[in-house]
C-alpha cells in the first residue's frame, strides 16, 4: 500500500480494495518502523488520523466521493493544527498547541484527509538543508548521510521514503522546490495568494507561500485542488476562481513555447546537472514544444534582494515571540529586559537569531533606504525581467538547484553557500509567481529536479508540462533503496 500515489489511492477507496483506515494504520506503522532513521515527523497524531479514517470510510460508505477523501497526508509543522503542537521546529514554540486550524489544514480536512502528523522543518523555515531544526537534522532517504534539503525537508523526505503519499510544504525562497529537487519529488509553489496562509506561521510575509509536495504532478493537482482558495481572514488572498487542475493534465504540448534563460547556465551550475535539464528539454521538444533562448538580466542581483528583504520581514514577524504571550519563558528572570532577553537568545536558534540580526539591521534609521528600498527596488526590476519574458514564451524552464543534495554539516560553517543553493528558485517568490520542480535524474545516486516557472494563476499549465513529461519518462517513479 506505501507504494500507492495519491489518485491510485483515490481509486482503490473508491474500488472498496481497502478502507482509510486500513491504510492509514499501514503508514502509521511504517513511519514508527521507518522514520527513526530519517527525523522526518517532530509529532505523530495516531489517534487523530484513525478518527478522521474512520469518519471518512463513514462518509464514502454514505455514497460521498473526491479524490483526497480518506487519504493520508501530513502537514509542515508551521501549520497550526487545533490542539497539537505547532513548533516550527524551533524551541521557542515546543510547548505551543494551536488554539485554531490553519485554513489549509481545514481545507484540507473538510475535503476528507487524514492528517498523520507534523513534520520536521528549518526553524521558523530559514534554511536550505533542514539541519536548524530544533528537533535535529532530517536525513534524505536516497542518501542518509546527505540533506534533504530544506526548509521543507522533513515533508519532503516522508513522501520520497514513502512513509505517505503526499505533504505540504511553504515556500519562501524555494523550501518546496529544493527539497522536491533533492529527493526525487514533485513540488509546487504556487502564485502568491493562490494559498491562504492564515494559520501559517510567517517568515516573510511578501514571500511565503503554501504548496504540495507528492511524487507526480497528478498527485500535486489533487493536493493543490484542496489547498488553492480565496480566504477572507487572509488579507493577501486573491479572489481568484480555482479551475479543475486535474482536468488540465492532459492538454497537448503542441506549440509551447518554452523559454530557457542563458543566465541559468553560468559557472555555478554542476555541468552534470546542465546536462540532464538540456535532457528534459528534448524531451520536451519531443512531445511538441518549442524552445527558445531567453534573458533575464537581473537574476545576479536575486540573492542579495532577498537576503535582505525577506530578514527584515522575519525580525518584523518574530518580534512576537518575546516569552510574555506564548511559547518559550526563560526561567527566574531578573526584570522585563532580562526575560526579553534570554527569552529569545535562547528559544531561537543561530540561523533565526542571524537573520533576525540581518532585518533589523536593513531597517533601522539611516540603513532603510540603502538596503530595504534599494531591494523592493530589485524585486520591481525582477518581476518586469519575466513579465517581459511571459510576452515571449509560455513557461520557463531551468534547473531546481545549482548542485545535488550536499553531506550533512557540510555548509554549517559557511551559510552563503547554503544560501546561494536558492539561486534559481527565489526569483519566482520575489516576483509571486508560481513554481513547479519535478524529477529529472540523477548525478552519483542523487536526484535532481528540472524547475518550470509560469505566469500568474498559471498551476494548470505548469502541472499540465510535468505531468506529460512523466507520462514520458520515469525519473519520478524511482524509489530509494531501503524504502
Amino acid at each position: 500500500m506505501h507504494q500507492l500515489t495519491l489518485a491510485e489511492i483515490a481509486r482503490g477507496l473508491a474500488d472498496k480494495k481497502f478502507s482509510s483506515e486500513e491504510l492509514t494504520k499501514v503508514l502509521l506503522a511504517r513511519i514508527a518502523q521507518l522514520d527513526p532513521q530519517l527525523n522526518s515527523f517532530i509529532s505523530l497524531t495516531e489517534d487523530l488520523a484513525l478518527t478522521q479514517a474512520k469518519a471518512a470510510d463513514a462518509r464514502r460508505a454514505n455514497g460521498e466521493s473526491g479524490a483526497l477523501l480518506g487519504a493520508p497526508i501530513a502537514h509542515k509543522d508551521l501549520f497550526c493544527t487545533q490542539g497539537i503542537r505547532t513548533s516550527c521546529g524551533s524551541k521557542m514554540l515546543d510547548n505551543f498547541k494551536a488554539p485554531y486550524d490553519a485554513t489549509v489544514v481545514a481545507k484540507l480536512a473538510a475535503a476528507g484527509a487524514v492528517t498523520l502528523g507534523k513534520t520536521n522543518m528549518d526553524e521558523f523555515a530559514m534554511g536550505s538543508a533542514n539541519e536548524s531544526s530544533y528537533y535535529g537534522a532530517v536525513k534524505n532517504p536516497w542518501n542518509l548521510e546527505y540533506v534533504p534539503g530544506g526548509s521543507s525537508g522533513g515533508s519532503a523526505a516522508a513522501v520520497a521514503a514513502r512513509l505517505l503519499p503526499a505533504a505540504t510544504g511553504t515556500d519562501t525562497g524555494g523550501s518546496i522546490r529544493q527539497p522536491a529537487a533533492l529527493t526525487n519529488l514533485t513540488g509546487l509553489k504556487p502564485t502568491y495568494g493562490r494559498v491562504s496562509r492564515w494559520g501559517m506561521i510567517a517568515y516573510a510575509s511578501s514571500l511565503d507561500q503554501g504548496g504540495p509536495l507528492a511524487r507526480t504532478a497528478e498527485d500535486c493537482a489533487i493536493l493543490l485542488q484542496g489547498m488553492a482558495g480565496f480566504d477572507p481572514n487572509d488579507s493577501t488572498s486573491i479572489d481568484e476562481p480555482v479551475p479543475d487542475y486535474s482536468a488540465s493534465l492532459n492538454g497537448s504540448l503542441q506549440g509551447l513555447r518554452i523559454g530557457v534563460p542563458k543566465e541559468y547556465f553560468g559557472a555555478g551550475l554542476d555541468p552534470r546537472i546542465a546536462d540532464l535539464i538540456h535532457n528534459s528539454i528534448k524531451e520536451l521538444e519531443k512531445l511538441g514544444a518549442v524552445v527558445k533562448e531567453i534573458s533575464l538580466p537581473n537574476m545576479q542581483h536575486a540573492i542579495p534582494a532577498y537576503y535582505v528583504i525577506a530578514p527584515a520581514e522575519a525580525s518584523s514577524n518574530l518580534s512576537r515571540f518575546d516569552g510574555v504571550r506564548f511559547g518559550y519563558r526563560c526561567e527566574n528572570p531578573v526584570n522585563l529586559m532580562d526575560l526579553y532577553k534570554r527569552s529569545r537568545g535562547e528559544g531561537f536558534g543561530p540561523e533565526v537569531q542571524r537573520r533576525i540580526m540581518v532585518g533589523a539591521y536593513a531597517l533601522s534609521a539611516g540603513y532603510y533606504d540603502a538596503y530595504y528600498l534599494k531591494a523592493q527596488k530589485i524585486r520591481r526590476l525582477i518581476k518586469n525581467d519575466f513579465m517581459a519574458a511571459f510576452n515571449e514564451v509560455d513557461i520557463i524552464l531551468g534547473p531546481t538547484t545549482p548542485n545535488p543534495a550536499w553531506k550533512l554539516g557540510a555548509k554549517n560553517s559557511d551559510p552563503v553557500a547554503a544560501y546561494l543553493e536558492d539561486v534559481y528558485t527565489i526569483t519566482a517568490n520575489l516576483a509571486g509567481l508560481p513554481g513547479l520542480s519535478m524529477p529529472a535524474g540523477f548525478v552519483d545516486g542523487l536526484p535532481v529536479g528540472v524547475q518550470l516557472l509560469a505566469p500568474y494563476f498559471q498551476e494548470g499549465r505548469l502541472l499540465n508540462v510535468a505531468h506529460q513529461y512523466q507520462l514520458h519518462t520515469d525519473w519520478h517513479t524511482r524509489t530509494p533503496q531501503g524504502f
